[in-house]
């Protein structure tokens, strides 16, 4: 396929189900470190703290002056393909059942020369653009397109390592949630085949503007029996999940009951539609480039920085991002990634006393299709949480310091 990405035809009930294949998946420990690199969306080799050279594949040691010293740092994104083919017949499984496969040998800027994915529209000799995606297995590949305005969605094998919602129908859980009518215009304008919104408690008032041609149906995720009637009934039409679940009380007092009342919406609820869903969703990411994909939870980044004041707030979106790991291993098993996005104050009642800057509904909108069309597992919103996961990264007691003023 070199053309526009086609919608999908009708599916033949007597075809045998398919069960969902992996790409390779070995790793050395060491390798893992551009795993890191590509769920957060950077250009990061090997760079030998030493001479400057940057490595690929990682090695235990630098190949020009043999430093153990390599950090992990980002490279420039350009090389020279320097020769293509083309893969009729894989050996393995899950390539031979996407075949032809496109792979191509590139001079790297940086460097190094390696082995990559390569998109239809690349010319051997010209200068391509890199990136490191996490292929189905969840592993860091390197993948190589067209320098300049490419359309991606042309390329097959970059479908493969991404999640983008065109033709694809999605599900965001909570009607009510912020934002959530932002990113479902933003996943529509993407080409989504579907977006349907879950309303929870639907007898209450629901104010339906800047909905139009979305579906909105129950969907209570307090509720075991909303949950399974809803699996029942929409389950295999989910290719996309939106988690927004929240509880907009950030500055409650840390009660039980609050504890418990925070809890339940926060992290409860999500993990009862998963634990239905999940095993459908698993099923499902066996039908190709129109099966399940993608999981994304929009958490809070006190979920990795508990602040005092927002204890009970930080400590149920700590549990939910707790229980996004588990998901996100039995995700795994059918090819579909769990992202968790990380935003700063919202820009919403319940923020009310916190100082600016607070994060608009438009950039969470944003960042959804940012994570789903890059094939992101994690990445901050706003600058409020930008600031803090760097500087998680750097000195965490600072941080906890900071945040207890």
């Amino acid at each position: 396929m070199t053309g526009p990405f086609p919608p999908p035809g009708r599916k033949n009930p007597l075809t045998l189900t398919r069960v969902p294949l992996l790409p390779p998946k070995a790793r050395s420990r060491k390798a893992h470190l551009l795993t890191a690199a590509a769920a957060t969306g950077r250009f990061a080799l090997p760079c030998c703290g030493g001479c400057g050279a940057f490595a690929f594949p990682v090695p235990e040691a630098c190949p020009v002056c043999l430093s153990p010293d390599l950090p992990m740092t980002d490279a420039p994104a350009t090389a020279v393909l320097l020769s293509q083919t083309v893969a009729e017949v894989p050996a393995d499984s899950y390539f031979r059942e996407r075949s032809p496969w496109r792979v191509g040998l590139v001079k790297m800027d940086a460097g190094p020369t390696a082995l990559v994915h390569l998109h239809p529209g690349c010319v051997t000799g010209d200068v391509v653009r890199l990136s490191l995606l996490l292929d189905r297995a969840g592993q860091a590949v390197l993948h190589a397109a067209p320098k300049g305005n490419t359309d991606m969605t042309t390329d097959p094998q970059w479908h493969e390592m991404t999640a983008h919602p065109r033709h694809r129908r999605v599900l965001i859980t909570d009607a009510r949630g912020f934002g959530a009518a932002q990113i479902a215009a933003s996943l529509k304008k993407a080409g989504a085949r579907e977006v349907v919104l879950g309303l929870p408690e639907a007898w209450k008032p629901f104010d339906g503007r800047g909905l139009d041609g979305l579906t909105v149906l129950p969907l209570d995720m307090g509720s075991e029996r909303s949950v399974a009637d809803f699996v029942r009934d929409h389950g295999h039409k989910v290719e996309i999940v939106v988690n927004t679940a929240d509880h907009p009380r950030p500055m409650a007092a840390a009660t039980p009951q609050a504890l418990r009342e925070a809890l339940e919406a926060v992290a409860l609820g999500p993990h009862r539609l998963a634990a239905a869903l999940a095993p459908v969703m698993v099923a499902r990411g066996a039908d190709g480039p129109y099966g399940a994909a993608a999981w994304v939870n929009v958490l809070s980044v006190h979920a990795l920085a508990p602040m005092p004041a927002m204890a009970v707030y930080s400590a149920a979106h700590a549990t939910a991002l707790a229980l996004s790991h588990g998901l996100r291993a039995q995700l795994a098993a059918g090819g579909v990634r769990l992202a968790n996005l990380f935003a700063g104050p919202l820009d919403s009642p319940g923020f009310q006393p916190m100082p600016h800057p607070k994060v608009s509904a438009g950039a969470v909108a944003g960042a959804v299709l940012n994570a789903l069309t890059r094939g992101l597992e994690e990445d901050a919103i706003g600058d409020v949480a930008r600031d803090l996961m760097q500087r998680l990264a750097e000195n965490p007691k600072a941080v906890e310091r900071d945040l207890r003023g």
